[in-house]
């Protein structure tokens, strides 16, 4: 597995602000001691979540894993804790915080990523300017003397116009009778396969979609069913940042779903998957230039991602950028927690102890992303982490489109409805539709995986 990378040098004492100079291990100006900045922890993928070492179970935990990475050797986990007890440590072995940080105020800062650059230090930028609104073009409407004759042409296999509801779209996206264009295919996607669901929509700000997910479900070696969901947050500033999302959706999902029956281990099979993602970004920005939309000097295609594996009795998360995972147990007096930790610029300040949560997430800079899938990536560090759930939940693997308006664990358990368990394709649907009456700011991106997985053929009642 990678290793975490050492801790970027700082381009500003954290102190004064006065400029430093690579290797600088003291400010000239203040005298401030940069060493307090830690490096990242090695990642530790297994956390456990019983408190005790796991006894002999029924059939389905006798597999013959082969032996992941970090485990206790034997092919298994490592101890667990007791779901109450979530959220356990990362994926670097530091435990997660016990309480979310609070929700800044909105005036603060923008939900998004920041400005549109690359630094040395590792850190993606990411927020292009953009208008606050992005309305249908439509031309003037076509004179056709006959609208209604145009509505069995539509039927006869084109599209028919959702403006008019009479016109045929022609190639161009438009309605040949009232000139209105047409949604894009990606502007709103829903999956649901099995028990597992997901949805993305464009929200209300942006001018196309560009995250992407992957849904599915299979058995491992000994029958036992398991769920997948991978979800990709295109970077904005980057290159076709839709194309990198789909690609990396796709790759990781088509991983785990071909590596988990041949009895890879979940966590392993994670692992894999996100750096099958990578090189399937990564091959983006080999193609020609005249594959790119309009400009060609930008950077390398470029997403983030965070998954999700659920079996029986495991749940595996894995992730790079901030995209999230949170854990909504069923009983809804246990606390929910989330299970990730984003690779941002405000996490770090956090992380390094020169800010406080309500700082770090107040200042313009909190969603600087500094972990990216792509080519122009300061270096690849997967993230992954399992659980052993005592009880049972629902997983919530979403974009900042979503976590943007419910940040801590407690506001998006109150955000999920209570039977998302058993109709996780409406609960999908309501989680978007929370961020939209939000101000739908960004792309909006969740999938949700009842734990444990139940038989294959449940689904959404």
């Amino acid at each position: 597995m990678s290793q975490m990378p050492q801790q970027a040098p700082v381009s500003k004492c954290p102190s004064c602000e006065e400029p430093l100079e690579p290797g600088d291990r003291f400010c000239g100006a203040c005298g401030y001691d940069l060493s307090v900045v830690p490096a990242p922890p090695e990642d530790s993928p297994t956390v456990v979540m019983n408190g005790a070492a796991p006894g002999p179970g029924p059939a389905r935990d006798e597999v013959d894993w082969p032996t992941a990475r970090d485990s206790d050797g034997q092919g298994r986990p490592a101890p667990v804790h007791a779901a109450a007890e979530l959220p356990g440590t990362d994926s670097g072995g530091s435990p997660l915080p016990s309480q979310e940080p609070s929700a800044p105020e909105e005036p603060a800062r923008e939900p998004g990523r920041e400005s549109a650059q690359e630094h040395s230090s590792g850190v993606r930028l990411d927020r292009p300017a953009e208008p606050d609104e992005y309305p249908l073009q439509a031309p003037a409407p076509r004179s056709s003397p006959e609208p209604a004759a145009a509505a069995p042409a539509a039927g006869a296999g084109g599209k028919v116009c959702v403006a008019c509801r009479a016109g045929r779209v022609d190639r161009d996206g438009y309605c040949e009778n009232c000139g209105h264009a047409q949604p894009r295919e990606r502007d709103h996607m829903e999956q649901e396969s099995g028990p597992v669901a997901a949805v993305s929509d464009r929200g209300l700000r942006h001018h196309r979609n560009e995250d992407a997910f992957s849904v599915g479900c299979t058995a491992l070696p000994d029958g036992a069913p398991a769920t997948v969901a991978i979800v990709c947050d295109g970077v904005s500033s980057a290159t076709r940042p839709d194309d990198a999302s789909l690609a990396a959706s796709r790759a990781a999902g088509e991983s785990l779903l071909g590596a988990l029956p041949r009895g890879t281990h979940p966590q392993q099979a994670m692992h894999d998957a996100i750096l099958a993602a990578s090189h399937a970004v990564n091959a983006l920005a080999a193609e020609p230039a005249t594959a790119r939309e309009q400009a060609p000097h930008q950077n390398a295609p470029a997403c983030t991602l965070v998954g999700a594996v659920v079996t029986a009795g495991l749940l595996v998360v894995g992730w790079v950028g901030d995209s999230r995972v949170y854990w909504v147990p069923a009983d809804r007096a246990t606390p929910p927690a989330r299970l990730t930790e984003d690779d941002s610029w405000a996490a770090q300040m956090v992380a390094a102890g020169l800010m406080s949560e309500a700082e770090a997430y107040a200042d313009e800079r909190a969603h600087a992303i500094t972990g990216w899938l792509g080519a122009d990536a300061y270096e690849l560090e997967p993230h992954t982490a399992s659980f052993k759930p005592d009880r049972p939940g629902v997983v919530v693997v979403c974009t900042d489109g979503l976590w943007n308006y419910a940040e801590s664990a407690q506001e998006m358990a109150e955000a999920t409805p209570l039977d998302a368990a058993v109709r996780p394709l409406h609960s999908a649907r309501v989680l978007v539709g929370h961020a939209l009456d939000g101000g739908g700011h960004d792309n909006v991106t969740v999938a949700l995986l009842p734990f444990p997985a139940p038989p294959q053929g449940a689904g959404s009642a």
